[in-house]
């Protein structure tokens, strides 16, 4: 099956889609976006689910205690809190006083859970970056670098610069650009204490929370509409391509037995699927903003049924979804999440094959790790597309926002 092109449905210039919006920003689209057939909805269903005290992603409702202990890092596994903060010292040292007071939460408060993936922004918390003085803005971003690993950096900024394309590619640049995302900081930078940040926006959410020598990066949402920057200052840019390939290649080493287990529906929009399992917005994935109290049961097979080519491909999808941790983070993640292969599961919607699109969940105790192709919203496709995706990481069981440590300091 050819992979179909994203210049293939682009919407024209007049179409109402993309018309009726243009020249509104982030602010005034937020409320006209109550009143959108498409957001409208999206907005109240997550209304019932925000503001709601913080419990965690479960599969089944009850919170397994004692997964995330609140300790010194492992030799190897340290976070990079020093340069954290003083990442984030430069930053509060370029604010005025109503930045700071405007930029800065409570480690635990409410407001954390407020991240949202759509281009219209629901909440307006933290500063606006695209508001900012470029050098506040710049400082901002530094403190996602000093987080982030080299190549996780990279993604964000990608995804963020591939925002910026698509509002250019619709004329919609006040709504959708390489800057239109909200940051904002949790608790007092610390190299003992436990704080963050957030930065969230349309098709980029970062949760980042540091305890000493302990990191912990969820929810996350990276996502992409297109997938692939074909013109202009960063053409050549392209996301996602290399863990869409081994999750084909994993459903293709699995014999017709397991396969058959993994995929819980055949089609992307399955006329089997019950009622809800289809989210206007979300489409297939589970675990995506507002969703932190929301209970996933496991689906589909085990992986410790998986032969050991589809075992190999696995370990390649999991080290990719996380590679936006810094080594010793990522090294700590990568050993929790196999110390639990035993008890995870892997579950598949859609096609396999060469340019059909799917969504697959990995789940476990310690992590769900989603991978969804969508329809289009800012390009006309009416079917899900391998160019829009949606990827989400969660840390399940309470520590999402880093919360199991927070809850436990000051107590141990």
């Amino acid at each position: 099956m050819p992979t179909p092109s994203f210049r293939d449905y682009l919407y024209a210039r007049d179409h109402p889609r993309v018309a009726k919006l243009r020249g509104l920003d982030a602010r005034s689209y937020a409320e006209a976006a109550k009143d959108d057939s498409f957001a409208g909805p999206m907005i109240e269903g997550w209304k019932k689910l925000y503001p709601a005290p913080f419990v965690g992603v479960t599969c089944d409702g009850t919170v397994r205690e004692g997964l995330y202990p609140l300790s010194q890092a492992k030799p190897g596994e340290e976070a990079p809190t020093s340069d954290m903060v003083a990442a984030a010292a430069k930053l509060l040292a370029l604010l005025t006083t109503a930045q700071r007071e405007r930029l800065n939460y409570a480690v635990d408060a409410l407001e954390w859970q407020s991240w949202a993936n759509p281009e219209f922004m629901q909440h307006d918390t933290g500063l606006r970056l695209d508001e900012l003085d470029p050098a506040v803005c710049d400082a901002a971003l530094a403190v996602v670098e000093a987080s982030l690993s080299p190549e996780g950096y990279a993604l964000a900024r990608n995804l963020m610069r591939i925002n910026g394309f698509l509002g250019d590619l619709v004329d919609l640049p006040l709504l959708m650009n390489e800057y239109s995302y909200n940051f904002a900081l949790y608790g007092t930078p610390s190299e003992s204490d436990p704080w963050g940040w957030q930065l969230f926006g349309h098709h980029v959410a970062l949760n980042c929370l540091v305890a000493g020598s302990q990191l912990v990066m969820t929810p996350v949402f990276l996502g992409a509409e297109p997938d692939i920057v074909d013109d202009g200052a960063h053409q050549g840019v392209k996301v996602f391509k290399e863990r869409i390939q081994w999750a084909r290649e994993l459903m293709a080493a699995l014999s017709d037995d397991l396969r058959a287990g993994a995929v819980i529906f055949e089609h992307m929009q399955d006329p089997a699927m019950p009622e809800g399992r289809l989210h206007p917005g979300d489409e297939r994935h589970l675990a995506g903003c507002f969703q932190d109290n929301r209970v996933i049961p496991y689906e589909g097979i085990l992986v410790g049924t998986m032969p050991a080519a589809a075992l190999a491909l696995l370990d390649e999808i999991v080290e990719d979804s996380i590679a936006y941790l810094p080594a010793g983070p990522r090294a700590a993640r990568l050993r929790e999440i196999r110390e639990h292969y035993a008890d995870t599961w892997f579950s598949w919607i859609g096609g396999w094959r060469s340019g059909e699109p799917f969504y697959f969940r990995l789940q476990s105790p310690v992590a769900i790790l989603e991978l969804d192709h969508h329809t289009g919203v800012f390009l006309d496709n009416e079917e899900p597309a391998p160019f829009h995706m949606h990827t989400v990481v969660r840390t399940p069981n309470g520590n999402d926002y880093g919360r199991a440590l927070v809850n436990q300091y000051g107590t141990n």
